[in-house]
């Protein structure tokens, strides 16, 4: 018998390939038991309102989207949210900082899917305590008083983490997603959107437009049984420039032609550049060229860059995961794509909050 005769032979294959499953808690239940504090509570909903400030053209500040491309070890983060803290106390005039707590890791093909699906990177996929990880890791983060950013994947995720979360990312190969436009139309927070793998920003667009109204889907609700879920509709969303397979688009041509896309739609002339993925080669070395380069055109008044995300750890590169052997790791290096080190974080940082600096100066009303 061939593999696909085999796989479909069996009587209890009828409605079903699945060879298991394990009870997760409800989501009512994973907020009580870990809840935010009071500074993480009003962390998220100040952030919320500053990013979306922001991406209105009402605060001048940048946003800026920083951390690990995946989280791997929750000490680390833990480390890394502490530094990046303080200099988000010393830019803050300036700059919006908010951490990258990427949890879930979506693959082309296959590989490790992130701390919430196999937090302890041996392949035992122990989604029940990833998901009390990753709660619990966020709660940390936004209870000292730092925001938190993640890319939702997993459409039941977010029932669980989105309450510690001032800014979420639809990703490139998620991006045309009914069930993802459906999903962020019910969340209140800022989501950017990600051009898709190939580079085209009109998907993006779309999902913006589609998340911006109001939509009716079947769910899960708090007490994890099915629902229907009822949506007002997201006014946040916001296109996310992160290069693709025709190369990067960080420059002044396609951030134009963006802008005109999202203008034709009737949607706010503001974006955020990824110096990462595409728009860097996949290069983390070539990530400081890209925010010097959006820097320098802010600097000038280049309208509609409202932010940067930057790919950053404590250890610039990255390093294979074997799986069950975590132990070897080097502290602070990604375990998926390569970042840069906090050396090279605090530069490009620092470069974009005096980019602000510079195009303050050179208003009239400045003089």
């Amino acid at each position: 018998m061939s593999p696909i005769d085999t796989a479909y032979a069996a009587p209890d294959t009828t409605s079903t390939l699945t060879r298991g499953s394990a009870q997760l808690p409800t989501p009512d239940t994973l907020r009580a038991q870990i809840p935010l504090s009071a500074l993480a509570r009003k962390t998220t909903a100040r952030a919320r309102r500053d990013i979306t400030r922001v991406l209105t053209g009402v605060d001048d500040r940048l946003i800026v989207i920083a951390g690990p491309c995946s989280v791997h070890d929750p000490e680390a983060a833990l480390g890394y949210a502490e530094q990046l803290s303080a200099l988000a106390a010393e830019t803050r005039d300036q700059l919006l900082l908010v951490m990258r707590v990427y949890v879930e890791k979506p693959r082309t093909r296959v590989g490790w899917k992130g701390l919430l699906s196999d937090p302890r990177l041996d392949g035992s996929h122990d989604l029940p305590s990833g998901v009390r990880l990753a709660r619990g890791l966020m709660a940390q983060i936004a209870g000292a008083g730092l925001p938190v950013a993640c890319e939702f994947l997993d459409p039941i995720v977010p029932h669980y983490l989105a309450d510690a979360v001032s800014w979420g990312a639809i990703g490139a190969r998620t991006v045309q997603s009914q069930v993802h436009r459906q999903l962020t139309s019910g969340l209140a927070m800022p989501i950017g959107f990600k051009n898709t793998t190939g580079g085209g920003v009109r998907d993006a667009v779309d999902a913006i437009v589609s998340a911006s109204h109001p939509h009716v889907y079947p769910g899960i609700g708090g007490d994890g049984r099915a629902t229907v879920v009822t949506t007002e509709g997201n006014p946040g969303g916001h296109v996310v420039l992160r290069g693709g397979s025709e190369g990067p688009n960080y420059g002044p041509g396609p951030v134009a032609a963006a802008l005109a896309q999202l203008a034709a739609a009737g949607l706010p002339q503001q974006l955020i550049v990824d110096a990462s993925h595409g728009n860097s080669n996949k290069d983390h070395e070539l990530q400081p060229a890209v925010v010097t380069d959006i820097a320098r055109r802010i600097a000038a008044g280049e309208q509609g860059i409202a932010g940067a995300m930057i790919e950053s750890f404590l250890v610039p590169g990255r390093q294979d995961l074997e799986l069950g052997r975590s132990g070897g790791l080097v502290y602070g290096q990604s375990i998926t794509d390569a970042c840069v080190g906090w050396q090279t974080t605090v530069r490009m940082v620092e470069e974009l909050a005096a980019a602000v600096s510079e195009r303050r100066a050179a208003r009239p009303e400045s003089r």
